[in-house]
């Protein structure tokens, strides 16, 4: 990868070669991206400058992007940001890599919500990017919101976030241990919570087991630890008619429905992702 007379063509074929070669999966469309990302061009430059020499610049960097890729760094963390529904988000070390599963999430919160211009207040618990918050008051426009997290760095990043994407001045975010510095009631509680058991942490891949942030991805023993957090706050946070939309893992859901029992929260709803694996919950107060 190193040198200046090396052509885009040449380089991306190089790399994608180099990827599938190392058995990465995407190896075609991670070359691409890391290409497209370390020249700072656009496909349509490639497509039409295709022969176009590499500067020394572009080369080293490229290269370097080449060995974080090949050490299984997630392309988004490489690139510093992520796209989540249509939204562009900013990255973090203390952040999670906002997936495509979590706009089930939002889908479903929307979905229960009768009158999107209604003045509704929110709150997202570990906020990481501020993606779910960010995406719902993009679609709520005379929505306010709150987020929290346990992290400075993940609501820093999460308020820049929202002030790039529209919503700064309807959102705020605040570093706290889950509910103890609100006050007063929500009309929807949204929360994608670290849902990994301890024990499997270490059986993940490589690409989220090393480069996502523990505390966004450890539920405790059972995996459970921060819903039973969440779900005890329910009747202080919840207003009338207030929901709850919670991202669940894929053989979470009965758990969570007898732990909605305990705090006399009823299902209203039981999402699939696109794989077809429940993927969130929504509750309301019985």
């Amino acid at each position: 990868m190193s040198g200046t007379t090396q052509t885009r063509a040449q380089a991306l074929k190089a790399l994608r070669e180099s990827f599938a070669g190392a058995g990465l999966e995407s190896a075609a469309l991670d070359a691409r991206l890391l290409l497209l990302a370390a020249l700072g061009i656009t496909a349509t430059d490639l497509m039409m400058r295709p022969d176009e020499p590499l500067g020394t610049e572009q080369a080293e960097r490229l290269s370097a992007y080449a060995r974080r890729r090949l050490n299984h760094e997630p392309v988004a963390r490489i690139m510093g940001e992520r796209e989540f529904w249509g939204l562009l988000f900013s990255l973090s070390p203390e952040t999670l890599v906002p997936r495509p599963d979590t706009e089930t999430l939002v889908e479903t919160a929307l979905g229960l919500i009768p009158d999107r211009q209604a003045p509704l207040s929110l709150v997202d618990f570990g906020t990481g990017s501020g993606c779910i918050l960010t995406a719902l008051l993009h679609e709520l426009p005379r929505a306010r919101g709150i987020g929290i997290d346990r992290s400075l760095d993940a609501a820093r990043t999460a308020q820049r976030n929202a002030w790039a994407n529209g919503v700064g001045d309807r959102s705020l975010f605040v570093v706290s241990d889950w509910a103890q510095a609100l006050r007063g009631r929500f009309d929807l509680v949204v929360s994608n919570p670290p849902y990994i058991a301890s024990p499997v942490i270490a059986t993940l891949d490589a690409e989220v087991r090393d480069h996502d942030p523990l505390l966004a991805l450890d539920g405790g023993a059972d995996g459970l630890d921060a819903y039973r957090i969440i779900l005890s706050e329910a009747g202080r946070l919840l207003g009338p008619g207030g929901l709850m939309v919670l991202e669940i893992g894929y053989d979470q859901a009965d758990a969570l429905r007898r732990l909605a029992a305990d705090h006399t929260l009823e299902v209203l709803r039981l999402a699939h992702d696109l794989s077809g694996n429940p993927r969130c919950i929504a509750l309301k107060r019985s």
